[in-house]
């Protein structure tokens, strides 16, 4: 097993979409995460504040434990936000944890 970073990219005016899909993506995140593979995952806030508000997001981190890249690219390619329209790009790339 090994350490991968899924760095999604929104489109534009993502917000009502992600709404749509929330419920979902965070299931199969909560699902990682009872498996005691998920490191972290969040989203990125279109604006410097802890709440976006209607500003929205820019995308989201997530950083998972796959057994290759192969099965962790598509874990991320079968996420609703993708479904849904919320991503633009979705890059998967090898993590080596070091700290902490």
């Amino acid at each position: 097993m090994m350490w991968y970073a899924i760095i999604s990219e929104d489109n534009d005016n993502s917000l009502p979409l992600r709404a749509t899909a929330r419920d979902a993506h965070l299931a199969r995140l909560r699902s990682l995460a009872a498996d005691g593979r998920l490191l972290v995952a969040g989203p990125h806030p279109a604006v410097d504040a802890e709440d976006a508000g209607e500003a929205g997001f820019t995308g989201s981190l997530v950083i998972a434990e796959f057994a290759s890249l192969e099965e962790a690219t598509q874990w991320a390619d079968a996420d609703p936000y993708v479904a849904a329209g919320v991503y633009r790009k979705v890059q998967v790339k090898p993590f080596k944890r070091v700290l902490p």
